[in-house]
């Protein structure tokens, strides 16, 4: 692409622990950040961008580096008004009568239309990295490549996965392993491979010891739904007399790459295997209020395990996740300076994990990817890194995303997503959702 010149912004510059906002005009160049020039607020925001049509005036608005969903279910996208039949009760029977049938009835243009439609809402949300966790289970070779298509398609990166699981019997689970294996094969510079596992209630101890090799081979980690629902360390003690970690453990699925995806009902025991392996747990609290699971007690797990946040394929919004995130922390009588260093510690951990897959995720400084988005907020106080965090939390997190930058090329602009097939697209992912919609009557 052509130099683009981003003029007049807030650039939250991230330096170590810290957010610096920087008032100027961030120069791209070949796709990276060539220079920040600095300027004086509010002295020199009334002069007028160049006209030079590579020339943006943002008028004030701030930049940061772009969002990323730590867990997506981008094969749930057509779901939307689906009508379910059977008891949805408790967390299995939704399992049950909602996703496990939708997910056997998916064919590679649904999942086609799924990944278009969570491409176009991630780009609206900010979000140009996803971690996700795909299932399909009669159509499982290839699905993870096709996923992978779509992504480049429009721009995004991705580390991708397959939902492996035992409910369906040995076969699709060697099939899901195979994909998982094959993609891990094929990785390249913006799409990444993790091994996808369900949830532990669903896998046999002979598919994890499988999996276990896999993880060794290709030196990454695991993407797993883990104590999402009582149900799931009460299994394990029934049947294996270990806790959820201990199993992980014994099958030494647990590294410094894996994502341990919801936490909600985790012991002071998994909390201490998992702070010793380095992984990761991702919240997806708007998830988690939704099947009535219950909630992390966000303050009982040991600073050192890192903490992400998610959207668990309900949106692509993961501002909202955040913002919920602190809420609720707030409202488990956690102080406001408690709740705010728990707001900066995920930003953070997040930062650190993302580079794990994608050491080119970039912190807004010279020499970065062009990999930036510009939110539709103009700080209305003075703004520094001092306060910070309260502009981002009831400010920046209130706003839409104005802009996508995404290697140095505009995604979405002046909230116009930046391609001409738009209308079609949204006929052909319709169309899908209607074969959908058929299938499961």
């Amino acid at each position: 692409m052509e130099n683009l010149e981003i003029k007049n912004a807030w650039i939250t510059q991230v330096s170590g622990k810290k957010i610096n906002p920087v008032f100027g005009d961030l120069i791209i160049e070949n796709n990276r950040i060539s220079e920040i020039r600095k300027k004086r607020f509010p002295d020199d925001l009334g002069r007028e961008a160049s006209k030079d049509k590579h020339a943006r005036n943002l008028a004030g608005r701030v930049v940061t580096s772009p969002l990323v969903n730590f867990h997506d279910h981008i094969y749930s996208r057509l779901a939307k008004g689906l009508s379910t039949r059977g008891p949805q009760d408790n967390f299995v029977h939704i399992l049950e009568n909602l996703w496990w049938k939708l997910d056997l009835a998916l064919d590679p243009d649904m999942v086609r239309a799924s990944a278009q439609m969570a491409a176009l809402e991630s780009i609206r949300n900010g979000v140009t990295y996803i971690f996700d966790h795909h299932a399909s289970p009669r159509h499982t070779s290839g699905s993870l490549g096709l996923l992978a298509e779509v992504l480049r398609e429009y721009g995004l990166r991705g580390s991708l996965c397959f939902e492996t699981s035992d409910r369906n019997g040995k076969e699709l689970a060697q099939e899901a392993l195979r994909e998982n294996d094959n993609l891990l094969k094929n990785q390249s510079e913006d799409i990444k491979g993790m091994l996808g596992l369900h949830a532990l209630f669903t896998l046999e101890d002979s598919t994890l010891q499988e999996s276990a090799k896999i993880l060794k081979k290709h030196d990454t980690g695991i993407h797993i739904h883990l104590a999402e629902d009582k149900h799931d360390p009460e299994f394990s003690q029934q049947r294996y007399r270990l806790s959820l970690a201990q199993r992980l453990k014994k099958f030494n699925l647990l590294n410094r790459k894996s994502i341990l995806v919801h936490g909600v009902h985790l012991t002071g025991t998994d909390y201490e295997i998992i702070k010793q392996s380095g992984a990761a747990i991702a919240f997806n609290p708007d998830s988690n209020l939704n099947n009535a699971v219950g909630l992390p007690v966000y303050a009982n797990v040991p600073t050192e395990i890192p903490i992400l946040a998610g959207t668990d394929g309900m949106h692509a919004n993961i501002r909202r996740s955040l913002k919920q995130i602190f809420l609720l922390y707030r409202h488990q009588q956690n102080d406001f300076g408690a709740a705010f260093q728990f707001l900066q510690k995920i930003h953070f951990d997040q930062l650190e994990f993302v580079r794990k897959y994608f050491p080119d995720y970039p912190m807004l400084q010279p020499g970065d990817r062009a990999d930036l988005i510009i939110w539709d907020y103009i700080p209305p106080a003075p703004f520094g890194a001092d306060n910070y965090w309260g502009h981002y939390l009831y400010g920046m997190l209130e706003r839409p995303i104005h802009s996508v930058i995404q290697h140095g090329k505009f995604l979405m602009e002046n909230f116009q997503i930046n391609r001409a097939d738009l209308e079609q697209t949204w006929i052909q992912i319709y169309e899908q959702g209607v074969r959908l919609f058929k299938e499961l009557k």
